[in-house]
Protein backbone atom coordinates (compact mmCIF):
# COMPACT_ATOMS: atom_id res chain seq x y z
CA UNK A 1 0.00 0.00 0.00
CA UNK A 2 0.87 3.15 -0.94
CA UNK A 3 0.90 6.04 1.63
CA UNK A 4 -1.31 8.23 2.39
CA UNK A 5 -3.91 5.36 1.56
CA UNK A 6 -6.32 5.85 -1.44
CA UNK A 7 -9.86 5.48 -0.82
CA UNK A 8 -12.82 6.29 -2.51
CA UNK A 9 -17.00 7.30 -1.15
CA UNK A 10 -19.81 7.26 -2.42
CA UNK A 11 -23.69 6.18 -2.38
CA UNK A 12 -27.20 6.47 -2.69
CA UNK A 13 -29.36 7.31 0.53
CA UNK A 14 -32.69 7.40 1.65
CA UNK A 15 -35.65 5.51 3.02
CA UNK A 16 -38.22 4.54 0.82
CA UNK A 17 -42.37 3.93 1.98
CA UNK A 18 -43.46 0.96 -0.22
CA UNK A 19 -46.80 2.57 0.88
CA UNK A 20 -46.44 5.83 -0.63
CA UNK A 21 -48.20 6.48 -4.07
CA UNK A 22 -45.52 8.83 -4.51
CA UNK A 23 -42.45 8.10 -6.75
CA UNK A 24 -39.24 9.39 -5.42
CA UNK A 25 -37.06 11.10 -8.88
CA UNK A 26 -33.93 12.06 -9.92
CA UNK A 27 -34.94 15.58 -9.73
CA UNK A 28 -35.65 15.03 -5.87
CA UNK A 29 -31.81 13.90 -4.77
CA UNK A 30 -29.24 16.51 -3.55
CA UNK A 31 -26.30 14.86 -5.24
CA UNK A 32 -22.49 15.68 -4.42
CA UNK A 33 -20.08 14.93 -7.13
CA UNK A 34 -16.58 15.36 -7.88
CA UNK A 35 -14.67 18.26 -5.92
CA UNK A 36 -18.26 18.95 -4.32
CA UNK A 37 -18.48 15.69 -2.84
CA UNK A 38 -14.75 16.23 -1.85
CA UNK A 39 -15.08 19.78 -0.33
CA UNK A 40 -18.73 18.52 1.83
CA UNK A 41 -19.47 17.27 5.27
CA UNK A 42 -19.80 14.19 3.71
CA UNK A 43 -15.97 13.49 3.46
CA UNK A 44 -14.97 11.95 7.55
CA UNK A 45 -12.25 13.41 9.34
CA UNK A 46 -9.69 10.56 10.04
CA UNK A 47 -6.34 10.30 11.74
CA UNK A 48 -5.28 8.26 9.11
CA UNK A 49 -3.60 10.02 6.13
CA UNK A 50 -6.31 9.35 3.52
CA UNK A 51 -6.26 10.30 -0.18
CA UNK A 52 -9.85 10.74 -0.73
CA UNK A 53 -11.26 9.68 -4.35
CA UNK A 54 -14.77 11.01 -4.56
CA UNK A 55 -17.40 9.39 -6.73
CA UNK A 56 -21.34 10.85 -6.20
CA UNK A 57 -23.16 10.88 -3.43
CA UNK A 58 -26.66 11.53 -3.42
CA UNK A 59 -29.25 11.54 -0.80
CA UNK A 60 -33.27 12.24 -0.93
CA UNK A 61 -35.88 13.13 1.76
CA UNK A 62 -37.53 9.80 2.18
CA UNK A 63 -40.81 9.21 0.21
CA UNK A 64 -41.95 6.16 -2.24
CA UNK A 65 -39.99 4.00 -4.62
CA UNK A 66 -37.13 5.39 -6.41
CA UNK A 67 -37.69 5.03 -9.86
CA UNK A 68 -35.49 2.66 -11.62
CA UNK A 69 -34.29 5.17 -14.31
CA UNK A 70 -33.31 7.29 -11.46
CA UNK A 71 -31.70 4.65 -9.17
CA UNK A 72 -29.57 3.20 -12.67
CA UNK A 73 -28.83 6.83 -13.40
CA UNK A 74 -27.46 7.45 -10.25
CA UNK A 75 -25.84 4.13 -9.78
CA UNK A 76 -24.34 4.52 -13.31
CA UNK A 77 -22.78 7.75 -12.74
CA UNK A 78 -20.70 6.22 -9.77
CA UNK A 79 -19.60 3.19 -11.12
CA UNK A 80 -18.47 5.48 -14.19
CA UNK A 81 -16.59 7.54 -11.61
CA UNK A 82 -14.55 4.49 -10.13
CA UNK A 83 -13.42 3.33 -13.66
CA UNK A 84 -11.38 6.51 -13.74
CA UNK A 85 -9.57 5.95 -10.20
CA UNK A 86 -7.18 4.07 -11.12
CA UNK A 87 -6.10 1.62 -7.64
CA UNK A 88 -7.95 2.23 -4.77
CA UNK A 89 -7.43 0.50 -1.03
CA UNK A 90 -10.60 1.02 0.14
CA UNK A 91 -14.31 2.24 -0.39
CA UNK A 92 -16.47 3.87 2.17
CA UNK A 93 -19.97 3.44 0.89
CA UNK A 94 -22.22 5.96 2.05
CA UNK A 95 -25.90 4.49 2.60
CA UNK A 96 -29.32 5.01 4.54
CA UNK A 97 -30.35 1.28 3.93
CA UNK A 98 -34.13 1.26 2.81
CA UNK A 99 -34.24 2.13 -0.18
CA UNK A 100 -36.56 0.56 -2.68
CA UNK A 101 -36.26 1.10 -6.56
CA UNK A 102 -39.23 -0.04 -8.62
CA UNK A 103 -39.17 -3.30 -10.01
CA UNK A 104 -36.24 -4.44 -7.52
CA UNK A 105 -36.07 -6.02 -4.22
CA UNK A 106 -32.87 -5.17 -2.31
CA UNK A 107 -31.31 -2.05 -3.44
CA UNK A 108 -28.51 -1.69 -1.79
CA UNK A 109 -27.35 -5.23 -2.31
CA UNK A 110 -27.65 -4.30 -6.04
CA UNK A 111 -25.13 -1.18 -5.63
CA UNK A 112 -22.55 -3.04 -3.43
CA UNK A 113 -22.46 -5.46 -6.05
CA UNK A 114 -22.11 -3.14 -8.54
CA UNK A 115 -19.50 -1.34 -6.42
CA UNK A 116 -17.36 -4.79 -6.01
CA UNK A 117 -17.15 -5.61 -9.44
CA UNK A 118 -16.42 -2.19 -10.17
CA UNK A 119 -13.32 -1.94 -8.05
CA UNK A 120 -12.27 -5.74 -7.78
CA UNK A 121 -11.96 -8.25 -4.94
CA UNK A 122 -9.14 -6.73 -3.12
CA UNK A 123 -10.13 -3.34 -1.64
CA UNK A 124 -11.66 -2.94 1.60
CA UNK A 125 -15.31 -1.82 1.27
CA UNK A 126 -16.83 -0.32 4.25
CA UNK A 127 -20.71 1.14 4.77
CA UNK A 128 -22.10 3.44 7.31
CA UNK A 129 -25.95 3.26 7.68
CA UNK A 130 -28.77 4.22 9.44
CA UNK A 131 -30.23 1.85 12.42
CA UNK A 132 -34.07 1.60 10.49
CA UNK A 133 -31.64 0.42 7.16
CA UNK A 134 -32.48 -3.03 5.77
CA UNK A 135 -29.89 -5.45 5.68
CA UNK A 136 -29.67 -8.19 3.23
CA UNK A 137 -26.85 -10.87 3.17
CA UNK A 138 -26.46 -9.99 -0.75
CA UNK A 139 -25.07 -6.41 1.10
CA UNK A 140 -22.98 -7.79 3.55
CA UNK A 141 -21.50 -10.13 0.74
CA UNK A 142 -20.29 -7.57 -1.04
CA UNK A 143 -18.79 -5.29 1.46
CA UNK A 144 -16.40 -6.06 4.30
CA UNK A 145 -17.76 -4.33 7.42
CA UNK A 146 -20.63 -2.60 8.72
CA UNK A 147 -21.42 0.40 11.36
CA UNK A 148 -24.69 1.87 12.17
CA UNK A 149 -25.86 4.64 13.66
CA UNK A 150 -26.26 3.94 17.46
CA UNK A 151 -29.29 6.64 18.20
CA UNK A 152 -32.35 7.27 17.13
CA UNK A 153 -33.26 10.37 16.83
CA UNK A 154 -29.94 10.11 14.79
CA UNK A 155 -27.19 12.56 16.43
CA UNK A 156 -24.34 10.26 15.69
CA UNK A 157 -24.70 10.31 12.07
CA UNK A 158 -21.45 12.03 11.38
CA UNK A 159 -19.74 9.91 14.19
CA UNK A 160 -20.60 6.72 12.53
CA UNK A 161 -19.24 8.04 9.07
CA UNK A 162 -15.63 8.40 10.95
CA UNK A 163 -16.24 5.08 12.65
CA UNK A 164 -16.48 3.63 9.59
CA UNK A 165 -13.63 5.30 7.90
CA UNK A 166 -11.48 4.09 10.81
CA UNK A 167 -12.02 0.79 10.60
CA UNK A 168 -11.68 0.70 6.60
CA UNK A 169 -8.27 2.38 7.45
CA UNK A 170 -7.28 0.24 10.29
CA UNK A 171 -7.94 -3.30 8.28
CA UNK A 172 -5.88 -1.73 5.62
CA UNK A 173 -2.61 -1.17 7.50
CA UNK A 174 -3.07 -3.81 9.27
CA UNK A 175 -3.92 -6.17 6.42
CA UNK A 176 -7.23 -7.73 8.10
CA UNK A 177 -10.07 -9.15 6.04
CA UNK A 178 -13.00 -8.52 8.09
CA UNK A 179 -15.79 -11.81 8.56
CA UNK A 180 -19.63 -10.43 9.15
CA UNK A 181 -22.05 -12.79 10.21
CA UNK A 182 -25.76 -11.49 10.25
CA UNK A 183 -28.68 -12.37 12.93
CA UNK A 184 -32.14 -12.05 11.36
CA UNK A 185 -34.64 -10.93 14.11
CA UNK A 186 -38.15 -11.51 13.22
CA UNK A 187 -39.41 -8.15 14.79
CA UNK A 188 -41.19 -5.37 12.73
CA UNK A 189 -41.27 -2.04 14.73
CA UNK A 190 -41.55 1.34 13.79
CA UNK A 191 -38.82 3.50 14.91
CA UNK A 192 -40.92 5.69 17.80
CA UNK A 193 -41.27 2.43 19.62
CA UNK A 194 -37.72 1.62 19.62
CA UNK A 195 -35.91 5.21 20.26
CA UNK A 196 -32.61 4.82 21.87
CA UNK A 197 -33.75 7.93 24.38
CA UNK A 198 -35.89 5.40 26.90
CA UNK A 199 -36.74 1.75 27.53
CA UNK A 200 -35.24 -1.01 26.10
CA UNK A 201 -34.01 0.85 23.38
CA UNK A 202 -31.55 2.58 25.40
CA UNK A 203 -30.15 -0.16 26.99
CA UNK A 204 -29.54 -2.14 23.91
CA UNK A 205 -27.83 0.22 22.49
CA UNK A 206 -25.54 1.34 24.76
CA UNK A 207 -24.26 -2.43 25.03
CA UNK A 208 -22.80 -2.70 21.50
CA UNK A 209 -20.14 -0.64 23.00
CA UNK A 210 -19.01 -3.54 25.18
CA UNK A 211 -19.30 -6.24 22.43
CA UNK A 212 -17.02 -3.86 20.54
CA UNK A 213 -14.66 -4.76 23.61
CA UNK A 214 -14.61 -8.56 22.48
CA UNK A 215 -11.92 -10.69 21.45
CA UNK A 216 -12.57 -10.79 17.63
CA UNK A 217 -14.82 -8.53 17.10
CA UNK A 218 -14.61 -4.51 15.26
CA UNK A 219 -17.74 -3.37 15.24
CA UNK A 220 -21.84 -4.66 16.54
CA UNK A 221 -24.58 -3.50 14.47
CA UNK A 222 -28.18 -3.90 15.64
CA UNK A 223 -30.58 -2.74 13.07
CA UNK A 224 -34.44 -1.86 13.79
CA UNK A 225 -35.10 -1.97 10.15
CA UNK A 226 -37.80 0.21 8.26
CA UNK A 227 -41.15 -1.05 8.45
CA UNK A 228 -42.99 0.55 5.99
CA UNK A 229 -41.35 -1.51 3.18
CA UNK A 230 -43.12 -4.89 1.98
CA UNK A 231 -40.22 -6.84 0.87
CA UNK A 232 -38.74 -9.89 1.92
CA UNK A 233 -35.23 -8.36 3.71
CA UNK A 234 -37.93 -6.14 5.76
CA UNK A 235 -36.70 -7.23 9.59
CA UNK A 236 -34.64 -6.12 12.35
CA UNK A 237 -31.11 -8.00 12.50
CA UNK A 238 -28.07 -7.87 14.26
CA UNK A 239 -24.65 -7.47 12.43
CA UNK A 240 -21.45 -8.15 13.39
CA UNK A 241 -17.88 -7.34 11.82
CA UNK A 242 -14.55 -8.82 13.00
CA UNK A 243 -11.47 -11.58 12.60
CA UNK A 244 -12.97 -14.56 14.04
CA UNK A 245 -15.62 -16.37 12.78
CA UNK A 246 -16.91 -18.01 15.96
CA UNK A 247 -16.47 -15.10 18.12
CA UNK A 248 -18.55 -12.86 15.69
CA UNK A 249 -20.84 -15.59 15.84
CA UNK A 250 -21.72 -15.44 19.41
CA UNK A 251 -22.22 -11.74 19.20
CA UNK A 252 -24.64 -11.53 16.60
CA UNK A 253 -26.28 -14.30 18.53
CA UNK A 254 -26.59 -12.45 22.16
CA UNK A 255 -27.12 -9.16 20.38
CA UNK A 256 -30.43 -10.99 18.38
CA UNK A 257 -31.72 -12.49 21.26
CA UNK A 258 -31.10 -9.17 23.80
CA UNK A 259 -33.87 -7.61 21.13
CA UNK A 260 -36.27 -10.69 20.67
CA UNK A 261 -36.51 -10.92 24.20
CA UNK A 262 -37.22 -6.90 24.69
CA UNK A 263 -39.71 -7.04 21.64
CA UNK A 264 -42.62 -6.06 24.05
CA UNK A 265 -41.35 -4.06 25.97
CA UNK A 266 -40.77 -1.28 23.02
CA UNK A 267 -43.46 1.55 23.38
CA UNK A 268 -43.84 5.03 22.25
CA UNK A 269 -41.93 7.89 24.72
CA UNK A 270 -44.90 10.17 24.78
CA UNK A 271 -48.71 10.17 24.98
CA UNK A 272 -50.53 8.70 22.28
CA UNK A 273 -53.45 9.40 20.87
CA UNK A 274 -56.13 9.49 17.95
CA UNK A 275 -56.31 13.02 15.77
CA UNK A 276 -59.25 14.43 17.88
CA UNK A 277 -58.10 13.38 20.75
CA UNK A 278 -54.92 14.31 21.06
CA UNK A 279 -55.65 18.04 19.64
CA UNK A 280 -58.23 18.20 22.59
CA UNK A 281 -55.40 16.86 25.17
CA UNK A 282 -53.16 19.53 23.77
CA UNK A 283 -55.28 22.16 24.30
CA UNK A 284 -56.13 21.32 27.54
CA UNK A 285 -52.57 21.92 29.03
CA UNK A 286 -51.82 24.80 31.17
CA UNK A 287 -48.25 25.31 29.68
CA UNK A 288 -46.90 26.03 26.09
CA UNK A 289 -46.01 25.43 23.86
CA UNK A 290 -47.48 21.58 23.71
CA UNK A 291 -46.42 19.81 20.54
CA UNK A 292 -48.31 17.02 18.44
CA UNK A 293 -46.50 14.86 16.34
CA UNK A 294 -48.94 13.67 13.59
CA UNK A 295 -46.88 10.62 13.17
CA UNK A 296 -48.88 8.99 9.97
CA UNK A 297 -47.81 11.69 7.80
CA UNK A 298 -44.21 12.40 8.64
CA UNK A 299 -41.78 12.86 5.81
CA UNK A 300 -38.56 11.99 7.65
CA UNK A 301 -40.05 8.48 7.43
CA UNK A 302 -41.52 8.81 4.05
CA UNK A 303 -44.95 9.97 4.29
CA UNK A 304 -45.89 12.31 2.10
CA UNK A 305 -46.34 15.31 4.62
CA UNK A 306 -49.77 16.81 2.84
CA UNK A 307 -52.31 15.17 4.67
CA UNK A 308 -54.58 18.10 6.73
CA UNK A 309 -56.21 15.71 9.22
CA UNK A 310 -54.78 17.71 12.15
CA UNK A 311 -55.30 20.95 10.83
CA UNK A 312 -58.87 19.56 10.37
CA UNK A 313 -59.15 18.65 13.90
CA UNK A 314 -57.73 22.03 15.22
CA UNK A 315 -60.23 23.53 13.18
CA UNK A 316 -63.25 21.22 14.51
CA UNK A 317 -62.04 22.03 17.90
CA UNK A 318 -62.07 26.00 17.45
CA UNK A 319 -58.67 25.89 18.73
CA UNK A 320 -56.73 29.01 18.98
CA UNK A 321 -53.16 30.35 18.83
CA UNK A 322 -52.00 27.04 16.96
CA UNK A 323 -49.34 26.71 14.52
CA UNK A 324 -49.81 23.63 12.16
CA UNK A 325 -46.11 22.92 10.06
CA UNK A 326 -46.82 22.08 8.05
CA UNK A 327 -48.55 21.21 5.06
CA UNK A 328 -47.23 20.28 1.46
CA UNK A 329 -49.14 21.00 -1.55
CA UNK A 330 -47.32 23.44 -4.69
CA UNK A 331 -50.67 24.35 -6.49
CA UNK A 332 -51.81 26.20 -3.04
CA UNK A 333 -48.51 27.82 -2.22
CA UNK A 334 -47.58 29.03 -5.99
CA UNK A 335 -51.10 30.72 -5.82
CA UNK A 336 -51.00 32.27 -2.28
CA UNK A 337 -47.58 33.66 -3.52
CA UNK A 338 -49.56 34.77 -6.46
CA UNK A 339 -52.35 36.83 -4.60
CA UNK A 340 -49.23 37.80 -2.37
CA UNK A 341 -49.17 38.73 1.57
CA UNK A 342 -53.31 40.11 2.80
CA UNK A 343 -55.02 38.17 0.16
CA UNK A 344 -57.79 36.36 1.02
CA UNK A 345 -58.27 33.08 -0.66
CA UNK A 346 -60.80 30.26 -1.07
CA UNK A 347 -58.46 26.79 -0.79
CA UNK A 348 -58.33 23.19 -0.92
CA UNK A 349 -55.56 22.09 1.10
CA UNK A 350 -53.77 19.39 1.02
CA UNK A 351 -54.79 15.60 -0.08
CA UNK A 352 -53.16 15.81 -3.70
CA UNK A 353 -49.93 14.00 -2.59
CA UNK A 354 -51.05 11.19 -0.61
CA UNK A 355 -55.19 10.83 -1.64
CA UNK A 356 -55.39 7.10 -0.51
CA UNK A 357 -54.94 8.78 3.39
CA UNK A 358 -56.70 12.04 3.01
CA UNK A 359 -58.98 14.56 0.69
CA UNK A 360 -57.93 18.16 0.25
CA UNK A 361 -59.47 20.56 3.10
CA UNK A 362 -61.63 22.98 1.67
CA UNK A 363 -60.79 26.87 4.18
CA UNK A 364 -60.60 30.41 3.48
CA UNK A 365 -57.29 31.49 4.95
CA UNK A 366 -55.12 35.04 4.82
CA UNK A 367 -52.04 35.15 3.33
CA UNK A 368 -49.53 36.71 6.08
CA UNK A 369 -46.18 36.04 4.30
CA UNK A 370 -44.61 34.76 1.69
CA UNK A 371 -40.96 33.24 1.12
CA UNK A 372 -39.88 32.76 -2.22
CA UNK A 373 -37.52 29.77 -3.18
CA UNK A 374 -33.98 31.22 -2.20
CA UNK A 375 -32.27 28.50 -0.81
CA UNK A 376 -35.37 27.33 1.37
CA UNK A 377 -36.01 24.13 -1.10
CA UNK A 378 -39.12 26.09 -2.66
CA UNK A 379 -42.12 28.62 -1.76
CA UNK A 380 -43.26 29.06 1.62
CA UNK A 381 -46.17 30.56 2.72
CA UNK A 382 -47.66 31.33 6.47
CA UNK A 383 -51.19 31.35 6.21
CA UNK A 384 -54.06 32.28 8.55
CA UNK A 385 -57.30 30.83 9.41
CA UNK A 386 -59.38 31.65 12.42
CA UNK A 387 -57.26 30.95 15.36
CA UNK A 388 -54.55 28.48 13.17
CA UNK A 389 -51.44 29.33 11.24
CA UNK A 390 -50.26 26.89 8.56
CA UNK A 391 -46.97 26.67 7.22
CA UNK A 392 -47.74 25.72 3.52
CA UNK A 393 -44.68 24.94 1.52
CA UNK A 394 -44.04 24.32 -2.41
CA UNK A 395 -41.97 21.11 -1.82
CA UNK A 396 -42.58 18.40 0.36
CA UNK A 397 -40.36 18.77 4.16
CA UNK A 398 -40.05 18.39 7.34
CA UNK A 399 -40.42 20.99 10.32
CA UNK A 400 -38.47 19.37 13.02
CA UNK A 401 -35.14 21.88 13.86
CA UNK A 402 -35.88 25.16 15.38
CA UNK A 403 -34.03 26.80 12.59
CA UNK A 404 -36.53 25.61 10.32
CA UNK A 405 -38.80 27.89 11.95
CA UNK A 406 -36.17 30.73 12.86
CA UNK A 407 -35.64 30.76 8.89
CA UNK A 408 -39.30 31.74 8.21
CA UNK A 409 -39.91 34.33 11.45
CA UNK A 410 -41.29 31.57 13.88
CA UNK A 411 -41.17 31.51 17.66
CA UNK A 412 -42.80 28.15 18.69
CA UNK A 413 -42.96 29.73 22.13
CA UNK A 414 -45.51 32.57 21.14
CA UNK A 415 -48.26 29.10 19.95
CA UNK A 416 -50.05 27.26 23.00
CA UNK A 417 -49.91 24.38 20.37
CA UNK A 418 -47.45 23.14 17.22
CA UNK A 419 -48.52 20.40 15.18
CA UNK A 420 -45.37 19.01 13.51
CA UNK A 421 -45.30 16.03 10.52
CA UNK A 422 -42.26 13.87 12.52
CA UNK A 423 -42.66 11.16 14.90
CA UNK A 424 -40.36 11.42 18.16
CA UNK A 425 -39.08 14.38 18.47
CA UNK A 426 -35.33 15.55 17.82
CA UNK A 427 -33.59 16.52 21.07
CA UNK A 428 -33.97 20.49 20.27
CA UNK A 429 -37.86 20.32 19.15
CA UNK A 430 -37.64 18.10 22.42
CA UNK A 431 -36.20 20.19 24.61
CA UNK A 432 -38.84 23.67 23.47
CA UNK A 433 -41.78 21.28 23.80
CA UNK A 434 -43.59 21.64 27.51
CA UNK A 435 -45.38 19.01 26.97
CA UNK A 436 -45.92 16.62 23.97
CA UNK A 437 -47.77 14.03 21.91
CA UNK A 438 -48.10 11.29 19.32
CA UNK A 439 -51.02 11.78 17.08
CA UNK A 440 -51.45 7.91 15.55
CA UNK A 441 -52.92 9.39 12.55
CA UNK A 442 -53.49 7.33 9.44
CA UNK A 443 -50.94 7.47 6.68
CA UNK A 444 -48.64 5.80 4.39
CA UNK A 445 -46.46 5.26 7.67
CA UNK A 446 -49.09 4.26 10.16
CA UNK A 447 -47.45 3.83 13.72
CA UNK A 448 -50.70 0.88 13.51
CA UNK A 449 -48.29 -2.09 11.14
CA UNK A 450 -51.17 -4.22 11.58
CA UNK A 451 -53.04 -1.68 9.22
CA UNK A 452 -50.88 -2.09 6.22
CA UNK A 453 -51.75 -4.93 3.76
CA UNK A 454 -48.33 -6.87 4.17
CA UNK A 455 -47.88 -9.27 1.23
CA UNK A 456 -44.24 -10.12 0.69
CA UNK A 457 -42.33 -9.80 4.30
CA UNK A 458 -41.14 -13.34 5.98
CA UNK A 459 -43.60 -14.86 8.21
CA UNK A 460 -43.99 -15.54 11.02
CA UNK A 461 -42.81 -12.01 12.21
CA UNK A 462 -43.82 -10.41 15.24
CA UNK A 463 -46.19 -8.17 15.60
CA UNK A 464 -48.25 -9.48 13.37
CA UNK A 465 -47.58 -13.30 14.75
CA UNK A 466 -47.15 -13.18 18.47
CA UNK A 467 -47.24 -17.33 19.24
CA UNK A 468 -44.15 -18.44 17.80
CA UNK A 469 -41.14 -19.62 19.68
CA UNK A 470 -37.42 -17.91 17.61
CA UNK A 471 -33.95 -18.82 18.50
CA UNK A 472 -31.32 -16.45 16.79
CA UNK A 473 -29.19 -18.64 14.40
CA UNK A 474 -25.94 -16.00 12.72
CA UNK A 475 -25.18 -16.53 9.39
CA UNK A 476 -21.60 -16.53 8.30
CA UNK A 477 -21.57 -14.12 4.83
CA UNK A 478 -19.14 -15.73 2.52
Amino acid sequence: MISPMRIATGGIATECCTFSPLPTRLEDFRIWEGDRLLDSYLIPRSDHEIEWLPTLTAKAIPGGPVTADAYEELKGRIIAHIANLGEIDGFFLDLHGAMNVSGMDDAEGDLAEAIRNAVGPEPIIGASMDLHGNVSPKLLKNIDLMSAYRTAPHIDANQTRRRTVKLIADCIVSGIRPVIAQARIPVALPGERTSTEWGPGMKLWSQLFEEDKADGILECSLFVGYAWADEPRMTACAVVSGTDEAAVAAAANRVARRYWDARNEFDFGVPTYQADEAVRWALNQSVQPVIISDSGDNPTAGGAGDTPIVLEALLKAGADNVLVAGIADEPAAKECAAAGPGATLDLELGGKLDPIHATPLKLEATVVRVYPDEGLGGIHVVLKTKGVTIMLTEKRRPFHHIKDFIRLGIDIEDYKVVSVKVGYLVPELKDAAREACLALTEGAVDQYLERRDYKRIERPMFPFDREFDWSPIAQLIT
